[in-house]
């Protein structure tokens, strides 16, 4: 799924992360795989020269993070807030969003969220290890929520083909 959808209504969209999130179930997870995943993120965006900032974490645990050179440092704020949402609800932050906007009812607002620690954007995924659940989150800031959303997807996609 590209930015915007791909032209997906959003149901369809909603289809895709939820079938996407039981894909990308890793059987463990444990720091050297937290530090897999980041690395293979860094790469990827250095290589095609985006300056994002990122954070592979378990709950009350930073596990990796990286800033690219010229990101501004709101970055952060923005990856805690996407990780909050994750943690909240083991579910992406794009499919919380998709969800919210698929009842006309904003995320924040419904659940009383506070807008300074949650927010409704993409690029916050879940870490989920089959049988266990939801153990931390990957999470993504400095492209479009889509491509946030994506590049930590392809990164969980890519080291669980190695696990």
């Amino acid at each position: 799924m590209g930015d915007e959808g791909d032209g997906m209504t959003i149901d369809e969209q909603i289809a895709v992360l939820e079938t996407e999130l039981l894909e990308i179930q890793l059987p463990h997870f444990d720091a050297g795989v937290a530090w897999r995943i980041g690395a293979f993120i860094h790469e990827r965006a250095d290589t095609a020269g985006k300056r994002i900032a990122c954070e592979i974490s378990r709950p009350g645990q930073q596990l990796f993070y990286f800033a690219m050179p010229g990101i501004a440092p709101d970055s952060e704020a923005w990856i805690r807030r996407k990780r909050n949402v994750v943690e909240r609800f083991h579910k992406s932050s794009l499919l919380m969003k998709l969800l919210a906007d698929k009842q006309e009812r904003p995320l924040l607002e419904r659940y009383a969220l506070a807008p300074g620690d949650y927010c409704a954007s993409g690029g916050g995924v879940p870490i989920v290890v089959k049988g266990s659940g939801c153990l931390g989150a990957v999470t993504v800031s400095g492209l479009t929520q889509f491509d946030d959303h994506a590049l930590g997807v392809e990164a969980l996609r890519n080291v669980l083909s190695t696990l």
